[in-house]
């Protein structure tokens, strides 16, 4: 009789990619722990910061609520991990100019600036490297990174 996991290794490329990203996850969190250890951040402060990051770039508003949310705290340690970052200069609260009961994050343009003097370099070799393919193998990884992403956050989701 065949093992499941016999089925799962018959499927060699798919598990070579699975191993892949789970590699490159593991060294993007070392990556991530070293820089917060050199800034007296917790890897929690790190991964806040990027959510803030990326809520920025995305045009969304970026609330202790929505940043709670998004790492799975509630909201004394969402307002514990906010007071921390705002300390440290790298975060700002501000009145939301529409509704001023809400309050808005901003990534102070300081952390921006200390994430790229570490990330930068490595920002800029992933970018070189995606430029070593064509456009049409760039849509490719682009689409299966996307459909990646947006499986393992099915995945959490359900796991809530």
């Amino acid at each position: 009789m065949r093992k499941v996991a016999d089925d799962v290794h018959d499927q060699d490329a798919g598990m070579r990619v699975v191993h892949l990203l789970r590699a490159i996850t593991v060294e993007l969190d070392q990556l991530g722990a070293r820089f917060a250890a050199r800034h007296a951040l917790h890897p929690t402060d790190v991964r806040a910061l990027i959510c803030l990051l990326d809520a920025a770039r995305t045009g969304e508003p970026a609330t202790p609520g929505t940043l709670g949310a998004r790492l799975g705290l509630n909201s004394a340690g969402t307002t514990a991990l906010v007071d921390r970052l705002e300390k440290l200069g790298h975060v700002r609260r501000e009145r939301d100019s529409r509704d001023r009961r809400r309050v808005l994050l901003n990534v102070d343009e300081s952390a921006v600036t200390l994430g790229w003097s570490f990330f930068g370099p490595l920002i800029h070799e992933v970018v070189a490297v995606m430029g070593r393919f064509d456009a049409a193998d760039q849509a490719t990884i682009e689409r299966f990174l996307t459909d990646v992403h947006e499986t393992v956050t099915q995945q959490r989701t359900c796991q809530e």
